[in-house]
C-alpha cells in the first residue's frame, strides 16, 4: 500500500517513453527498458499503451508484436506534438540523435513555458553523464537559469527516477 501511495504520488502518470530504435550494445540497456515497464505496470497492470510513428516509417520500424494502440502521424514533428498531447510527463532511456531530439525538443517547450510536465533521464550505466555535465555548462556559461537547468530529472534507477519526480 505505502509503494502504491508513492507511485500516485509521483508526477509522472501518462508518461511519454523515447527510447532508440535498436537495443544498443549493453544487455543492462534493454533489462532498463523491461524494468521501466514493469514498474510503469504497462504489460501487466492494466495501463494503455499508444504507440505514434510517422506513416513513412511504419513499414520498417514496426516489426514483432504491438502492444496496445499504434497511431500514425504525417511526420516527425506531428508525431512529436501527438505524444506530447497524450502525456504529462516524459522518461528519456538511451538512444540516438532521434531520442537527443525528442528530449530537447521538450526541454525547450519547459523552459519556453510551454508545458510544465517532469523531464526524467533513465541514466542507465552513466549512459547521460556527459550531457549532464554539458548541461551543467550551460548552466555554468549562463545560456540558461536555475530553473531551466532544474528542468531535468535523472537517476540511473527506475524506481528512484519515478519517486524523485514528485
Amino acid at each position: 500500500m505505502e509503494e502504491e501511495k508513492k507511485r500516485t504520488a509521483s508526477k509522472f502518470k501518462t508518461i511519454c517513453v523515447f527510447c532508440g530504435s535498436s537495443a544498443g550494445k549493453k544487455k543492462s540497456y534493454q533489462d532498463a527498458t523491461i524494468n521501466l515497464g514493469k514498474e510503469l505496470t504497462i504489460f501487466n497492470g492494466g495501463r494503455n499503451v499508444i504507440g505514434v510513428i510517422p506513416r513513412a516509417l511504419m513499414g520498417r520500424e514496426i516489426t514483432g508484436i504491438t502492444i496496445g494502440e499504434v497511431k500514425p502521424a504525417i511526420d516527425m514533428h506531428h508525431r512529436n506534438t501527438e505524444m506530447d498531447s497524450y502525456a504529462n510527463a516524459f522518461i528519456a532511456l538511451p538512444g540516438s540523435y532521434g531520442t537527443l531530439k525528442e528530449l530537447f525538443e521538450v526541454i525547450s517547450w519547459a523552459q519556453l513555458g510551454i508545458h510544465n510536465k517532469q523531464i526524467g533521464l533513465l541514466n542507465v550505466d552513466g549512459y547521460y553523464n556527459s550531457l549532464l555535465s554539458f548541461i551543467d555548462k550551460v548552466l555554468e556559461e549562463g545560456f540558461i537559469n536555475l530553473a531551466a537547468w532544474q528542468i531535468i530529472i535523472s537517476s540511473s534507477n527506475v524506481k528512484e527516477l519515478i519517486e524523485n519526480s514528485k
